[in-house]
């Protein structure tokens, strides 16, 4: 139930100071592999964000409890794609979604911190949430056993086609892991319609950030 106590967490600074000139660079360490990240500054999903942060640190740390080894793992809204990356180095079958307009970034970012390693090639495809799901996505071919979303709510007018997209594929089995910076009253309006129609658990917690950090699952009749 949503009442078991999460962790308190901090973010650590898993971030290098850069030593580039660019200012476009972000230098991160997870999973014993530098880690590094060029944002844009014209989109909203080609920044890295506090929630992937969080999932990303929270994912390294609890390999035991979320063991993501040969597992299927879909992101959704997977912006610059550092968690899809984070996972990749843990060894799952990664599938890395977003709009059009940032799948160029997004691609660049996965292929150059995946390139040549002894792991699972990671996928990059188009999902616009709610949209043309059953065709691009058919349940008979497509199962996944995780879903991550993080900072996928925030202002703005789709969030009704996201709660939809993650119906949509969490099916019996599937853990949906979602990690959000709570600011607005519409990101606990999210929660709440989240909790309604999942079975919800807040994992953890990272006051300094606002960030929570929640566990979904089906129930099951």
């Amino acid at each position: 139930s949503p009442t078991d106590l999460p962790v308190t967490l901090k973010i650590l600074q898993n971030w290098v100071p850069r030593v580039s000139h660019y200012f476009d660079k972000e230098h991160y360490t997870y999973v014993g592999h530098q880690i590094v990240i060029q944002e844009s500054i014209e989109h909203f999903g080609a920044v890295v964000w506090p929630g992937a942060l969080a999932l990303s640190q929270y994912l390294e740390t609890n390999q035991e409890q979320f063991n993501l080894k040969d597992k299927k793992v879909l992101e959704i809204g997977a912006g610059t794609g550092l968690v899809s990356i984070v996972a990749c180095l843990l060894g799952a079958y990664v599938t890395a979604t977003d709009l059009p307009e940032v799948l160029e970034n997004l691609s660049y970012n996965i292929s150059r911190n995946t390139q040549n390693m002894n792991m699972h090639k990671p996928e990059v495809r188009k999902l616009v949430w709610g949209e043309g799901l059953d065709e691009d996505f058919p349940v008979s071919t497509y199962h996944y056993d995780f879903i991550l979303a993080t900072d996928v709510v925030y202002h703005h007018t789709a969030l009704d086609s996201l709660l939809a997209t993650m119906v949509y594929f969490c099916k019996p089995g599937t853990v949906l892991l979602w990690a959000n910076k709570f600011r607005f009253s519409t990101d606990y309006e999210f929660l709440e319609k989240l909790c309604n129609i999942f079975n919800t658990t807040i994992l953890a917690e990272f006051p300094e950030s606002n960030v929570k950090l929640f566990k979904a699952t089906v129930r099951e009749n």
